[in-house]
């Protein structure tokens, strides 16, 4: 039997217990609509890396969001896309669609007045998964005529039988706490799946990798984020502060070179920038130590996406 929280009342009132729902929402889109930017906003606190680059979220990364009514477990997704045919690409895309297996929801996040065919594809796979959805129509805080809304709002009912559809800015928070209210509604009763402090399921392994990943995407040019990765050799408690030893691997020497910088100013910036955001995070010192390794096309190797962490899950 699900639990149930009863509002306190006076004496001799008799109150319908509020049913306390549970369940699982995947977080569906394109790239860059702002689905990591909403988890962010819906936990209140940064969990997952955003940048303004496309593909930023290669991962599908849990949060977990307990209140008094019950709780939500989202699934941030990498964005949904048509742009290249190699591994890496190939391996978001299943990494998206798989987000949506087993979930008792979808929030398919568009951008305010625009439509393209990624748009389409993302709404596609949840319509080919048979999941219950809410359009998240993000980014309002950007339209200056709010009567331009309505038209599209209307439009974007008629692309797919919505149980919701909700305008959101996940950068100011307008309508966030209502979007958050229709979720729960839609999701079954039961019990809490996580423990109420529990946050995530990865590991602070896994967030170091991103944290210096994120600032890769955020530093350098249009290209060279999309050809280099992160992985941690070395993470290690020692008393209280954590020494952490991290690989940014590139494709080509060139591209080594770049992200090494002039004397080694810009690897420098990049992993201070890093080291103050591990940090935050996980609230305690950090010594980071950072090296730059060549690994021919591994953004094209199936078998080196798997060693640098991009297996299937």
């Amino acid at each position: 039997m699900p639990s149930t929280d009863m509002p306190p009342g006076p004496p001799g009132d008799l109150r319908t217990p509020v049913a306390r729902r549970s369940g699982t929402v995947a977080i569906v889109g394109r790239p860059n609509v702002g689905k990591s930017t909403l988890l962010n906003r819906i936990l209140g606190q940064k969990l997952v890396i955003t940048c303004h680059k496309a593909q930023t979220t290669r991962h599908a990364v849990l949060g977990i969001k307990t209140r008094d009514e019950g709780q939500i477990a989202f699934v941030d997704t990498p964005g949904i896309h048509e742009r290249g045919d190699s591994a890496l690409n190939r391996y978001l895309n299943r990494a998206a669609r798989a987000a949506l297996a087993d979930v008792d929801l979808a929030l398919f996040v568009v951008e305010a007045l625009r439509w393209t065919d990624e748009d389409a594809k993302a709404l596609a796979a949840i319509a080919a998964g048979g999941v219950p959805a809410i359009a998240v129509v993000n980014k309002v805080d950007t339209v200056s005529d709010k009567t331009r809304l309505l038209p599209y709002l209307q439009a974007l009912g008629t692309r797919h039988t919505f149980r919701d559809l909700v305008p959101v800015s996940a950068t100011s928070g307008t309508q966030v706490e209502e979007l958050e209210r229709a979720v729960l509604a839609a999701l079954p009763e039961g019990e809490n799946a996580f423990p109420g402090d529990q946050i995530t399921d990865r590991s602070e392994r896994f967030f170091a990798a991103e944290l210096l990943r994120e600032q890769l995407m955020q530093r350098y040019g249009e290209e060279l984020p999309y050809r280099t990765t992160v992985q941690i050799e070395r993470f290690e408690d020692e008393g209280g502060r954590y020494r952490i030893h991290a690989l940014i691997w590139v494709e080509r020497p060139g591209q080594k070179a770049i992200v090494i910088g002039s004397r080694g100013e810009a690897l420098k910036a990049t992993a201070t920038q890093a080291r103050l955001e591990m940090q935050k995070l996980f609230a305690c010192p950090v010594h980071l130590e950072v090296w730059v390794k060549i690994k021919k096309s591994w953004s094209s190797d199936e078998a080196a996406l798997a060693v640098l962490g991009y297996g299937d899950q």
